[in-house]
């Protein structure tokens, strides 16, 4: 059966206008005082919406106030260097937003002259703005009553109106967006997603749901049968690969240290680091060797200083962290240079990499 021919089954023992308005009045009175909740600009709205995939609120909020007063309009995101915004976004994870974002927001001013487009295909269209992002700019900032689904969002509704499906599945999420389209108030379609959101957020959480605080508990219908913690169903995830590597502090004779960028395509994209051994592929008796035919150097490992451990969401890095000297050789690599101390904390490097920051030399 078609997502839009279950709707009508999923909500047939919902009061849909009592759900809607007990929804909105508890938002319009609990919601949270956050920095992108000042006014409707869509521009903040898309950032901070950005900016909160996959990440904490308490995180979000300094990384968000510091990168609007970096970046207060479309126009001065468009036209600042890719490795600035990196800079601004250093430590938030999951860096391709922030590009993507930025290309986005070029296009938002070669194309609209800096207004975001309130039109969905045209919104839609632009680099990163998938359908979550694109309900939640449409409903938030311009009050178009647009679906806004995420994982908050599916949660709630799966126990609100118990459906069983694995979330993990695109056409759940379809399912999810049809629910929604019937659901969500035409008078004040932001409030209706933000307090889908909220109430994901604070009341309707993972694995210890605040059943008793709820506002729409009257409605839920996984409340009732005492089976709000079985729901939503979630396939499991995959194992995550581990892959170790030495993570080498090199530093040549002027004190300086080498770093690199990363490639502009794939996982850290463009970002800064400290070179990589892979321990799969080198043992550690060959890597000055491995160094003299990747870097030009021939070094001289020293003492091990640290462990790193970097989990991503589909593999974890296992890094053991070193200290080296150059001896000799020039280095012969399109991507490195040695930088002093002072100058290296102008580059972005992701959290794994900042671990090691406290190691080099003063």
């Amino acid at each position: 059966m078609k997502p839009k021919e279950r709707v009508p089954f999923l909500l047939n023992h919902t009061n849909v206008n009592a759900f809607r308005d007990d929804l909105i009045s508890w938002f319009k009175k609990e919601q949270r005082i956050l920095p992108w909740r000042e006014n409707q600009d869509p521009y903040r709205v898309w950032v901070s919406e950005i900016m909160l995939q996959q990440t904490r609120v308490d995180t979000v909020i300094p990384y968000f106030n510091h990168f609007m007063s970096r970046f207060p309009s479309p126009e001065a995101l468009a036209e600042a260097d890719e490795q600035e915004v990196l800079k601004a976004w250093e430590g938030l994870g999951y860096y391709s937003r922030a590009r993507n974002l930025q290309n986005a927001v070029r296009e938002v001013v070669e194309s609209y002259d800096g207004v975001v487009p309130s039109d969905p295909d045209e919104l839609g269209k632009l680099k990163g703005v998938g359908p979550y992002t694109k309900g939640a700019i449409l409903s938030i900032a311009y009050d178009t009553p647009e679906p806004a689904v995420d994982g908050n969002v599916m949660r709630v509704l799966s126990r609100i109106l118990y459906v069983e499906d694995d979330i993990s599945k695109q056409s759940t999420r379809k399912l999810f967006e049809e629910l929604v389209r019937h659901l969500i108030s035409k008078e004040d379609p932001s409030a209706f997603n933000q307090g889908l959101m909220e109430l994901g957020a604070l009341i309707c959480t993972p694995k210890t749901p605040s059943c008793m605080l709820c506002p729409v508990q009257d409605h839920c219908s996984a409340f009732e049968k005492g089976a709000e913690t079985e729901l939503p169903i979630k396939a499991s995830k995959k194992k995550q690969k581990k892959i170790p590597y030495l993570l080498l502090l090199i530093e040549n004779d002027q004190g300086e240290v080498l770093i690199e960028q990363r490639p502009g395509e794939g996982l850290l994209a463009s970002l800064w680091q400290y070179p990589m051994v892979p321990l799969e592929d080198v043992d550690q008796e060959s890597v000055p060797v491995w160094m003299y035919g990747e870097y030009g150097l021939k070094v001289e490992l020293g003492e091990k200083v640290d462990h790193v451990r970097h989990v991503f969401s589909h593999l974890i890095w296992e890094m053991d962290v070193v200290r080296a000297v150059v001896k000799s050789g020039r280095l012969d690599h399109e991507r490195a240079r040695f930088v002093d101390r002072e100058a290296m904390f102008d580059y972005p490097f992701p959290v794994s990499h900042q671990k090691a920051h406290p190691y080099i030399s003063p």
